[in-house]
């Protein structure tokens, strides 16, 4: 078994990760990087999801990095496409024109950035990366993590890397399993959290549903329909119990008002309840940004892909897998659907010319690298952030969301759950823009495990809003940089947070170093939708 060594160990290759990397290389320490496809990205690349973002993304407001990395989303779409010259000239260019962001780019892209990103890093040595690797064992002593035992998906063999530093940057929180770091998995009660959306007991087994995303385009008068999956019947007919149709169709709820709508793929449907098209939803590129290419790319990451039968942790692996691919069923069976047998507007029936795209998304097959996953397992915190911390219907009126002292980042978005493994349908309640305290980061006992994804201490309602991709890149970043704060200061987490000077120089150190903002002003955390 081959064994390293380095300073800070950051497992899991994600929007986190990558920027928990990035702030401890930068600050002077040797990092290793792990990530189980072969691109880093997370839900960015790998999982092919647009950035879900807020409307003060282009300000000031946002991290320096993360601003930093959507610029260069930008610069080589300007240096390698054929953009039009409205395009090109345009500094906010928005390369898909999709709905959920003021910026949809294809996955691949950002793949390319980030390489561009690390690029320095490894180049001085700082930075290992290790593709294709995946965690199977922890190696722990008392109260902290030695080593991470990881398996090449290639070679099958291992690799175990000491750190003084260990991340979980990882998708579902591995870590803190592998290493016994004490989490919760599942919805916590209203009897646990008092949350006013919280279920009424804890349900460790309600987990919001993941997603397995597809890239297409349309080639009218061509015939491009996949082999008809092994579920289809059983999505055909299937109804949820949050749902007013089969999983297979157009009809679902609104999540805000939970009001049935009734989509349409290439028109908007106001009338009822669709305001624009499934296809632009989530466009990465659109055919009128560019000179020369004929169709517009799109990623199906809609809610007939939602697979909420069971749930993928707190179940053994062969479970998980199979719900993994009953996810892959699922999604292909939409795509078959639409194919052959979803309704048009114009009386017929079923869209042949839509194709995968396996360019797009780096596949074989089309479908991305990895499932969505919206929620991980979450570590049990010094501090956990409730809905009475950012709900605005939890919050006194006009009062904005909590003041953290010990702020290290921000973010903005709605409490955002999508259905449940419970078969609870969607929380979709209004939320302040909010802080991501320090406490979330630091796990109530282990000294040197941190958390760089949505395995921070929020509950399964908070994690609603503080897990879309601006807010997992500020945690990854602030995990990072804390990781190399304590190692040039001889300190351990916890006294960061509980001694004034500690944490006062430790912030000192995001804002001026990283270009970290810690706080909103009062005009936008007071801001309601």
């Amino acid at each position: 078994m081959a064994e390293l060594q380095t300073d800070v160990l950051v497992v899991g290759g994600g929007l986190g990760g990558v920027a928990a990397a990035l702030a401890a290389a930068r600050l002077g320490h040797r990092v290793v990087l792990t990530e189980p496809t072969d691109w880093l990205g997370g839900q960015l690349t790998a999982q092919a999801v647009p950035p879900d973002e807020h409307q003060w993304i282009e300000t000031p407001h946002t991290a320096a990095g993360y601003a930093d990395l959507r610029r260069r989303v930008r610069d080589y779409y300007r240096r390698n496409y054929p953009l039009t010259p409205a395009a090109a000239a345009d500094p906010l260019l928005d390369p898909g024109l999709g709905i959920v962001s003021r910026f949809c780019h294809e996955p691949r892209v950002a793949v390319a950035v980030l390489d561009e990103l690390l690029a320095p890093l490894r180049a001085a040595g700082r930075l290992t990366v290790l593709l294709e690797h995946a965690p199977v064992a922890a190696h722990t002593s008392g109260d902290e993590v030695d080593a991470v035992t990881l398996r090449d998906g290639r070679t099958g063999t291992d690799v175990t890397v000491s750190a003084s530093y260990v991340l979980d940057a990882t998708e579902f929180g591995d870590l803190l399993e592998l290493a016994g770091v004490e989490h919760v998995i599942g919805a916590e009660g209203q009897d646990a959290t008092g949350e006013p959306h919280a279920p009424a007991v804890t349900d460790p087994f309600d987990q919001q549903a993941v997603s397995w995303c597809f890239a297409l385009d349309h080639r009218p008068g061509e015939d491009h329909t996949v082999d008809r999956p092994a579920g289809y019947d059983h999505w055909r007919r299937t109804v949820a119990p949050f749902w007013p149709g089969p999983q297979l169709s157009w009809r679902d709820v609104v999540p805000i008002t939970l009001r049935e709508r009734e989509w349409r793929l290439f028109e908007a449907n106001p009338g009822a309840e669709a305001p624009f098209s499934l296809w632009r939803f989530r466009r990465v590129l659109a055919r009128k940004q560019l000179t020369g290419v004929d169709s517009d790319v799109t990623v199906v990451n809609w809610p007939q892909i939602d697979y909420w039968e069971r749930p993928l942790l707190g179940v053994g692996p062969d479970e998980q897998s199979a719900a993994l691919a009953a996810s892959r069923d699922l999604s292909l069976s939409f795509l078959h659907w639409m194919q052959t047998e979803a309704p048009r507007p114009d009386g017929g029936t079923g869209y042949p010319g839509l194709r995968l795209r396996p360019d797009v998304t780096g596949t074989a097959d089309g479908l991305a690298k990895s499932a969505y996953v919206r929620e991980s397992r979450r570590i049990r915190a010094e501090f956990t952030v409730l809905e009475q911390h950012v709900g605005v219907d939890a919050r006194p009126d006009g009062a904005g969301s909590e003041v953290f002292a010990d702020s290290v980042g921000l973010g903005r978005y709605r409490i955002d759950l999508h259905p449940s493994t419970a078969g609870r349908t969607y929380v979709d309640i209004e939320a302040y823009p909010f802080q991501i305290p320090l406490g979330a980061l630091i796990p109530q006992r282990v000294d040197n495990l941190l958390p760089a994804n949505k395995n921070i201490g929020t509950t399964h309602i908070t994690n609603g809003c503080y897990r879309l991709h601006p807010v997992e890149w500020s945690i990854g970043e602030a995990a990072g940089a804390l990781a190399a704060f304590c190692l040039s200061h001889g300190l351990p987490p916890r006294k960061v947070r509980s001694n004034q000077t500690h944490l006062a120089d430790f912030q000192r150190l995001l804002t001026g170093t990283l270009g970290v903002t810690l706080a909103w002003p009062d005009e936008i955390r007071t801001h309601r939708d």
